[in-house]
């Protein structure tokens, strides 16, 4: 059986030491050793939107439904580009042509599901990297044919820096962690034998996060870009000395 390397008496402080640590907080005994957990944060504005739209057309036959998609997708793709958009900007997301049925009820006399019609979609993402063009770019996509859109995130090009930022406030939290833990067990800390991390991110609530209907407005869609932030947890491990 392992033995503790705290005494009886320090049991208890320890542990209630470890519930109060802002934060997760695990002590171990193995090899003299303590474990915890730092969290981390760094908010910035973002600087770049990306903006997910469709133009979605129906028509009786595929040939008709997908010439008036194209010719619909080819202006606003255009409309972009003389708006600043630059052209690795733009990506296809993808495109369907799906078949429109009628089928058999108690209003109708259809005998079997019939096709009246087609259904073409074709969508496309778009990086906007000047956040004050957003609104009048979202409306006049509608405007010349945008009719369903799959949402709208504000994100940051490089947030190498932000990261850095709040990896620095994640291990000075479980530094802190540490030294308390062992201050309360009457030990010193030790050299760092390893750190871990975790990374997420926490964005901005996304202006449609699902897709919807479309309509132009009489003037540009007012957006928010707000803040992204940047969480990182570590776990890092030191040897304890008495």
């Amino acid at each position: 059986m392992t033995k503790s390397i705290f005494p009886a008496a320090f049991a208890a402080p320890m542990l209630a030491a470890s519930l109060l640590a802002a934060g997760p907080a695990v002590a171990s005994d193995k090899d003299g050793r303590i474990i915890v957990t730092g969290e981390g944060e760094a908010a910035v504005s973002p600087d770049m939107a990306i903006l997910n739209i469709a133009v979605v057309r129906e028509a009786e036959t595929a040939r008709e439904a997908l010439d008036a998609n194209n010719e619909a997708i080819t202006a606003v793709i255009d409309a972009m580009k003389e708006d600043g958009v630059e052209a690795r900007d733009l990506q296809t997301g993808g495109l369907s042509i799906n078949p429109r049925y009628v089928y058999p009820n108690d209003k109708n006399d259809e005998k079997a599901p019939r096709i009246i019609g087609y259904e073409v979609g074709n969508t496309l993402t778009v990086r906007i990297r000047d956040l004050d063009k957003v609104g009048a770019i979202l409306d006049r996509s509608v405007s010349l044919g945008v009719n369903q859109g799959g949402g709208l995130n504000f994100t940051n090009d490089d947030p190498s820096e932000t990261v850095t930022e709040a990896r620095k406030r994640a291990v000075a939290n479980a530094m802190d962690k540490a030294k308390t833990l062992a201050e309360a067990a009457g030990l010193k800390l030790g050299d760092i034998v390893e750190i871990s991390e975790q990374m997420q991110q926490r964005p901005p609530m996304p202006y449609a996060g699902k897709a919807v209907r479309m309509q132009a407005s009489a003037e540009s869609v007012p957006v928010e870009a707000g803040e992204n932030t940047y969480q990182v947890q570590v776990n890092v491990t030191f040897e304890l000395d008495n």
